[in-house]
């Protein structure tokens, strides 16, 4: 079966893993800070802490920041759930912004004057979440102008676009925002097996993340070794050694995964560019996209098909397409804590009936892309 995304693991990812496994230290150790070093020094920012998941990673970022009730946070409705649950988690408000329908990134025309209806209301945003949906850098220059000009601290949840760049600069996303979020889950450009890492140049924050990764708790040597303080109500969000040894070996192949998955893009642009009703991703002039995904549109109804019947169909083919994602505000749980409907967001909403989400990961072969292209064309009758 030729699934959406997978993970590649080498003999030298597992000779990492199999060497901490013979070690002293299978958590609490020194791959987790040898990790962050390099996570520092790939990503150019000053602090790192690396955690158990994306999702553990945007959570604590909320709390660092000192998100509470009142406070509203502006981010996408075309994310993974975890990107305003975190809000919600430190009872803050989400308020959503459509997306852009080039980039399907947040639309930045419609962030400014969002902001300036709520200033007249007497409110102010407290925080803007902006994610770099697929591998493509939203365009952070304008965000960051904005943020700048209202003093609104920005977080990049760049779990899509590592490896990305913006003018030439791998270094782009601490660069303009004040906290970025990774997430090495398998299907991710690199992978840990389940883990996280939150970025910023902030001392304060970065101690606060470090803090409540670990339940809370500060130690105090200098009163004595064992001696420790639990200062504020943590988690147990921490890393193992075990997951950044598998980390650190990914991290070195980052570029080699990225150079494939660009090709593998490449390939489905040729076949599907000059398409009627369907849509190739389309590239800004200054970025380099990353490629985590590969997501196309689709105008089902101009190809007389149901979108269910082409997915089940694909499947009888042993190809696994997914969507990316289910509009966040139509979700039960946000519909009725927030009273959404449908209509609120109509370019997210247009972009999920269309979105099919295409096969793309290093170890796809280039047969296996052919078939993937052919078998598309031949339920959508393409000639």
């Amino acid at each position: 079966m030729i699934s959406y995304g997978r993970q590649y693991v080498d003999n030298n990812d597992i000779k990492a893993v199999v060497k901490v496994l013979k070690g002293d230290w299978l958590t609490q150790g020194p791959q987790v800070k040898r990790f962050e070093k390099l996570l520092n020094s790939k990503f150019g920012s000053k602090y790192c802490t690396a955690l158990s998941s994306g999702t553990a990673a945007l959570h604590l970022v909320a709390i660092a920041l000192g998100w509470k009730k009142g406070d509203i946070i502006l981010t996408t409705p075309i994310s993974f759930l975890a990107t305003s649950n975190s809000i919600l988690h430190c009872h803050a408000t989400p308020v959503f912004i459509d997306i852009d329908k080039n980039s399907f990134n947040i639309d930045v025309n419609k962030l400014e004057k969002v902001i300036v209806s709520y200033q007249k209301k007497g409110k102010k945003i407290s925080g803007i979440i902006a994610t770099d949906f697929a591998g493509q850098p939203c365009d952070w220059k304008s965000i960051k102008n904005i943020a700048d000009k209202y003093n609104i601290i920005t977080v990049n949840d760049n779990c899509h676009a590592i490896g990305a760049s913006i003018n030439n600069n791998k270094k782009y996303a601490i660069k303009y925002a004040d906290v970025v979020v990774h997430s090495y889950h398998p299907v991710k450009n690199i992978t840990s097996g389940e883990g996280g890492a939150v970025f910023t140049n902030n001392k304060l924050i970065d101690q606060r993340v470090k803090m409540l990764r670990s339940q809370g708790i500060k130690r105090f040597p200098s009163k004595a070794p064992w001696y420790y303080e639990m200062v504020e109500l943590g988690y147990n969000f921490r890393i193992s050694d075990i997951h950044c040894a598998l980390g650190i070996s990914q991290l070195k192949k980052l570029e080699l995964f990225v150079k494939k998955r660009k090709l593998i893009a490449k390939k489905y642009d040729f076949a599907f560019k000059n398409i009627k009703n369907l849509k190739i991703p389309k590239i800004l002039h200054n970025v380099s996209h990353a490629y985590h995904l590969y997501p196309v549109r689709i105008n089902f109804k101009k190809f007389d098909i149901n979108k269910n019947l082409f997915f089940k169909n694909l499947k009888k083919r042993k190809i696994n397409l997914q969507v990316h994602y289910i509009p966040i505000h139509l979700q039960p749980y946000y519909k009725k804590k927030f009273k959404f409907r449908k209509g609120d967001f109509p370019v997210a909403e247009n972009f999920y009936e269309e979105q099919v989400s295409l096969p793309i990961y290093y170890s796809l072969k280039n047969k296996e892309v052919n078939y993937i292209i052919k078998q598309i064309k031949n339920l959508l009758k393409i000639n």
